[in-house]
């Protein structure tokens, strides 16, 4: 394996993932605030909201033509960079994406053109449908992403053919209903709505603080606080439910989070290094003080879990996955020639199948993801997150007693989460996506057997073209953004 082509084919990807992802939770959160505000133009008749909807409709259009370009480059790149991945599980990985795009991106592209374009020219009722079906076209579009990187975190509903070397689908609702696609999908669409209040509320303080659109300031803050404040309790819920299912399906990679070397019984959660919580961890990833948390050498020498369930070492799943791989091997080159040695080499593969990843690995260490970035990427994202909610907490109080003047303080606090809500965004999917190494499929297939076959300065080159692409984009949005936010809404203030 060419470890130069291996290690630009995954920057490539976290690149361009990183970027996409600059822009998805601006549009899931932004979609239901703008909802919201057409909806009280609807029952207040109130001209008011009908300007303060459009003015963040106009914000949340910039932001989403951005990400979709963004997110085709990425799909594509599964084809170009990781071809042998595409081949490998296509059948299973790529029905999800199919959907999305047919379902959700025609769903969002016809509805948000009457969103834009209908004003006046339909009811009142069709357009606030149209604008509820464009935000709801963005939370379904997320929903088959995340099915489908749910399925890589924990693959269900396959089953492999030796024939075809492909992972086939045999239950499609086992792909979509799986545990760790529907927690992701709440985590990832309720910290869009976090990300989406506290934009919505970091922009209306800088009206404020220049004396601008006051009553525009005033009630954005109010639904953007209500709305980031509800998603992040929701982000809090359903990342409780991640972590129980981290410890069941991904075990090494909660520990790689803590940190954690040797586990067991009442685990501690680590704050910080050196500064822990008694049982704590036990309790977040069993939801019982005297449950079993597996360290990293726990699992690399073999572990009992909470369910009685024992896994092997990793050394042993490595010899038993080259067994595998052996036993593939004879039955691909007897199969049309010695049907009782294909046979017997069918038997042996399926009984080793669930080790078949390991046997890509050169060492058991290799199993081990990299420690320190995904537990300080954890740290961040929860101490960011902390932090946007405090903000949001106090913005909702002062709006709702109507508090909100000369509070400086608070117009700054706003500003400053707005860099950091997003950086907690990126700290997530680093948490996820880096402490699943070396795997693009759980167990199933490492990253090292999912590479094209390509050379490595062809990757070199499109990243680097991909950088300034990428780069230029977010220029240009950021410059068009804050052109639209300095002009800011039209409204006539003495009229309101």
């Amino acid at each position: 394996m060419d470890a130069a082509l291996l290690g630009w084919s995954r920057a490539q990807f976290a690149m361009t993932a990183a970027y996409h992802w600059l822009f998805v939770p601006l549009t899931l959160g932004l979609g239901i605030i703008m909802a919201v505000m057409e909806t009280l133009y609807v029952v207040k008749k109130d001209d008011f909201w009908r300007q303060t909807a459009k003015f963040w409709q106009k914000i949340f259009g910039i932001n989403f033509a951005v990400g979709v370009a963004t997110g085709i480059i990425l799909e594509f790149e599964f084809g170009t960079n990781w071809s042998n991945y595409s081949w490998f599980v296509g059948d299973i990985f790529g029905a999800p994406l199919a959907i999305e795009g047919i379902l959700a991106f025609f769903m969002e592209a016809t509805f948000m053109a009457v969103m834009y374009f209908g004003w006046k020219k339909v009811s009142k009722g069709f357009h606030l449908t149209s604008t509820w079906l464009t935000a709801t076209g963005a939370a379904i579009s997320a929903l088959w992403i995340l099915v489908a990187n749910g399925w890589m975190q924990h693959p269900v509903g396959m089953a492999f053919n030796p024939d075809t070397v492909r992972n086939e689908m045999v239950d499609f609702w086992a792909v979509v209903t799986n545990p760790v696609a529907v927690s992701k999908f709440c985590h990832a669409v309720s910290s869009g709505w976090e990300v989406g209040g506290v934009v919505v509320v970091g922009i209306s303080c800088w009206y404020l603080l220049k004396d601008r659109e006051s009553r525009f300031a005033r009630q954005s803050i109010l639904i953007g606080s209500i709305v980031g404040v509800l998603g992040t309790f929701m982000v809090m819920f359903s990342g409780d439910k991640s972590a129980v299912h981290v410890a069941k399906y991904q075990p090494m990679k909660l520990a790689a989070v803590e940190g954690l070397y040797d586990g067991g019984a009442r685990a501690p959660f680590s704050m910080v290094p050196g500064v822990e919580v008694p049982g704590m961890l036990s309790i977040l990833a069993t939801h019982d003080i005297d449950g079993i948390v597996p360290g990293i050498n726990d699992i690399l020498d073999g572990y009992t879990d909470n369910e009685g369930r024992t896994f092997p070492s990793v050394e042993e799943r490595i010899a038993r996955g080259r067994i595998a791989l052996d036993a593939f091997q004879t039955y691909r080159q007897t199969k049309d020639t010695n049907a009782a040695l294909a046979a017997e080499a069918r038997a042996v593969l399926d009984e080793n199948m669930e080790h078949f990843g390991y046997g890509y690995l050169e060492s058991a260490e290799e199993a081990v993801p990299p420690v320190m970035p995904v537990f300080w990427s954890f740290r961040l994202m929860i101490g960011f997150g902390s932090y946007c909610l405090l903000v949001l907490l106090v913005a909702l109080y002062l709006a709702w007693k109507d508090k909100l003047a000369g509070k400086r303080w608070l117009y700054y606090a706003a500003f400053l989460a707005i860099p950091l809500i997003y950086i907690a965004g990126e700290c997530g999917w680093m948490t996820a996506e880096v402490g699943r190494q070396p795997w693009t499929i759980e167990g199933l297939l490492p990253v090292r057997a999912a590479v094209s076959g390509i050379s490595a300065s062809n990757v070199i080159t499109t990243f680097w073209i991909f950088v300034a692409i990428f780069t230029f984009f977010l220029v240009v949005e950021m410059r068009i953004l804050l052109k639209a936010i300095k002009k800011g809404p039209e409204i006539d203030e003495k009229r309101v």
